[in-house]
C-alpha cells in the first residue's frame, strides 16, 4: 500500500510506538490481518494522529484515558510507552490515570496503574541497559 496518508501514518506510528513494534506488526500481518494493519496505519495514524489540531503529546494523553476506560491492557501498555516517547512524564501519566479513576471507576484505575507500573519499569530497564 502506498499513498500519502499511509506514508505519513507509518511515520507517526513508528515515532510513537517504536520501530521494533511497528515492524513486527507489519511483518506478522498475513492475508487475513494485513487489511487491518493498513487501515490502522492510514486512517488512525495518517488521518487522525496526523492532523494539526493537537500535538502528539496531547493525543497520547487522550488515548491513555480512553484506553484505560475501555479496559484494553495490551493497548494501554503500548500507548504508555508511546506517551513517554511523546514527552509525557510518569507524573503526568499518573495524573491521567487518577482522573480515570474518578470518571471511569476505581477498577479501571487499579488495572491501569498496574499496567503503567509494568510499562514504566520496562522503559526504565531499557534506558539503563
Amino acid at each position: 500500500m502506498s499513498n500519502e496518508k499511509y506514508t505519513r501514518g507509518l511515520e507517526i506510528r513508528t515515532q510513537v510506538l517504536g520501530q521494533e513494534y511497528v515492524d513486527k506488526s507489519l511483518q506478522n500481518a498475513d492475508e487475513f490481518s494485513r487489511p487491518l494493519q493498513e487501515l490502522v496505519t492510514e486512517y488512525c495514524w495518517g488521518h487522525v494522529w496526523g492532523r494539526e489540531g493537537l500535538s502528539l503529546k496531547e493525543r497520547s494523553m487522550i488515548n491513555l484515558a480512553m484506553i484505560s476506560a475501555l479496559n484494553r491492557p495490551h493497548e494501554l501498555k503500548l500507548h504508555i510507552r508511546g506517551a513517554l516517547r511523546n514527552g509525557l512524564s510518569p507524573e503526568q501519566i499518573r495524573e491521567i490515570l487518577l482522573q480515570v479513576g474518578i470518571y471511569c471507576g476505581v477498577p479501571a484505575a487499579v488495572d491501569s496503574f498496574r499496567i503503567a507500573r509494568e510499562a514504566l519499569a520496562e522503559a526504565d530497564n531499557e534506558a539503563q541497559g
